[in-house]
């Protein structure tokens, strides 16, 4: 089994909310997006779109007839995005605008890709939905972080006392994931395959 490595990164935002994942290079885009939801943190509850080289991949709407056209998710991999390009990007919910930047920073082979090791890093929290995109989260955080803010209650009355935006628990994340990581499971698993490593891209 091929795997990519990808390191998604969310735009606009600092600190800086990023996820390192390491997928099977034959999942199409459809497939993609629900790994990012899980590892992000985001609940699937807004439309979404890839852009890859100027193309809007996504899920086709027939009743748009005057708009840029969508192409399936479901009818592209990973493995052909990624001989077109290394980076490309993720938007998710049109309205908040949170574009992820994603990066094919290497590809191995592997006999199988064990289930806990779907997410191998990350940092910070995903932010809230609904909060206003990236400029929204920022005064968010202000308002959170800071005890004599005017909103200060009333944001940890909606977001709940014990919301972290430091906090990120990989095993969490990878348990999420292991439903969709045993989809993944090639027939005869578990025989020894020589391992081959890419260039990666630098962080």
């Amino acid at each position: 089994m091929q795997v990519y490595q990808l390191k998604v990164t969310l735009r606009g935002v600092r600190p800086t909310i990023w996820r390192r994942l390491r997928v099977p290079s034959k999942l199409n885009l459809g497939q993609l997006h629900h790994v990012l939801q899980i590892s992000m943190g985001w609940t699937n509850s807004h439309l979404h779109q890839f852009s890859v080289a100027g193309e809007c991949i996504g899920i086709p709407d027939p009743d748009d007839l005057w708009g840029a056209p969508t192409f399936d998710e479901r009818k592209f991999r990973l493995e052909q995005i990624a001989q077109a390009t290394s980076r490309f990007t993720y938007e998710y919910d049109f309205g908040d605008g949170w574009t992820h930047d994603v990066v094919i920073e290497g590809a191995e082979v592997l006999p199988e890709l064990p289930p806990d090791q779907i997410c191998l890093g990350g940092r910070r929290a995903c932010p809230p939905e609904d909060c206003g995109g990236p400029y929204g989260y920022a005064d968010l955080l202000q308002a959170v972080l800071n005890p004599k803010h005017p909103e200060h209650a009333e944001k940890l009355d909606w977001l709940g006392s014990d919301w972290d935006p430091e906090a990120f628990d990989i095993d969490a994340v990878n348990k999420e994931l292991r439903p969709l990581a045993a989809r993944w499971r090639p027939k005869g698993a578990g025989a020894a395959r020589p391992k081959a490593r890419a260039r990666a891209v630098s962080d």
